[in-house]
């Protein structure tokens, strides 16, 4: 029995490669060396301006972690594995990865640091923030657990998309909670946004702000998975949340508005609104992508679907690199991470590509310890 105009079966028949979504993800995530060097080798007035903000508040900002939580919730639908607890098994496998992280990206590069340097202010202070604290990948895996927990109580997907908004109004009213206390600024800023006077905090994606990202993207795949033609489904979907981005994206940048505002924690702790001009960006260029998909020579397609497929180990192998190089070798060397924009761009461009072999690699050792044939 067919849906609106035809255009949604009641059982699945849309399951094959979603190559707008690989695209949306390959792109973004090639773009994360970029974003991240920019952020470390540029002082807090130039990441203000130019190609450094481009980088840091617009690339980095709605056109990258949005795009990520989207098409991770869109994932769970498309995910062969249904069960809940397998989205809770993720979920626990995720957050620790993202301790695992925490030790090879700050732990063990500062400790060498501090034992090279004796600089206790760059290197020790900073730890216990640095390990504990908050990003996307933990609140990646919270999502996970989350979600399936809505899974077991066998709530629809609306349902979902009510509770998700819901919790996203209440961080928003919230956000910036001081408990005065270290240990629970940083565990609570897991669930909401925390900030402290000094500004030491890393309360970076909250669940209550974020959670209805992920779930947008489940919402999303639902439909999606039952459409008998994606092109017409595109065309429904796409163009007015694409307006809707490209007029407001332009002036609120300008009038450093929400997301665009002072301060990092303006993006981190994200507000409804500022949520509803990401969705309507993502939704936007999904509908890009569907169609530059159609027209992409099968080698190019490929590569972008093989990135896609990384995001896990790039975004953790490239954070080492990033911050071995900056807060390590290159404060040790130079008294100093700042670099100009030049030397940045093309130290961004050499991580990137030394990420995708690491990643190329990774995967293939994976495959042999699994006894299985590489490509």
């Amino acid at each position: 029995m067919m849906g609106l105009y035809g255009l949604f079966d009641k059982d699945p028949v849309n399951t094959g490669r979603q190559k707008a979504l690989d695209l949306g993800k390959a792109l973004p995530i090639l773009m994360l060396p970029f974003v991240h060097c920019f952020i470390e080798c540029t002082t807090d007035a130039g990441l203000t301006k130019g190609i450094p903000y481009l980088f840091d508040s617009v690339i980095g900002g709605p056109f990258s972690a949005p795009m990520y939580m989207f098409a991770m919730g869109f994932g769970l639908v498309y995910t062969s594995k249904q069960a809940s607890r397998e989205f809770a098994r993720r979920g626990l496998k995720l957050i620790g990865f993202f301790y695992l992280l925490n030790v090879c990206r700050f732990l063990i590069p500062y400790l060498i640091g501090y034992a090279i340097s004796g600089d206790k202010k760059q290197f020790i202070e900073p730890l216990v923030y640095r390990v504990l604290g908050n990003d996307v990948l933990c609140f990646a895996g919270f999502a996970f657990l989350v979600i399936a927990l809505f899974r077991w109580l066998k709530i629809p997907p609306r349902g979902m998309f009510a509770i998700a908004l819901a919790m996203s109004l209440v961080g928003t009213a919230v956000r910036g909670v001081d408990v005065h206390s270290v240990l629970g600024n940083i565990f609570l800023g897991y669930i909401v946004g925390t900030e402290d006077a000094a500004g030491l905090v890393i309360s970076d994606f909250p669940i209550m702000n974020w959670l209805v990202v992920p779930v947008s993207g489940y919402v999303f795949g639902s439909y999606l998975v039952r459409t008998t033609d994606r092109s017409k489904f595109y065309a429904l979907i796409s163009p007015i949340p694409a307006l809707i981005a490209a007029v407001y994206l332009p002036i609120g940048i300008r009038n450093e508005w929400g997301m665009f505002g002072e301060g990092q924690n303006c993006y981190y702790h994200i507000s409804t609104w500022d949520w509803f001009i990401c969705l309507c960006l993502t939704l936007g260029v999904l509908g890009i992508w569907h169609i530059v998909s159609l027209y992409l020579p099968p080698l190019i397609m490929d590569f972008f679907i093989e990135i896609s497929c990384y995001i896990t180990p790039f975004y953790c192998i490239h954070w080492v690199i990033v911050r071995t190089i900056t807060n390590v070798i290159l404060y040790i060397i130079r008294g100093t991470q700042i670099l100009p924009v030049s030397i940045t761009f093309f130290l961004s461009l050499a991580i990137m590509i030394v990420t995708i072999f690491l990643c190329r690699w990774w995967q293939a050792f994976k495959l042999r310890i699994r006894g299985e044939k590489t490509i």
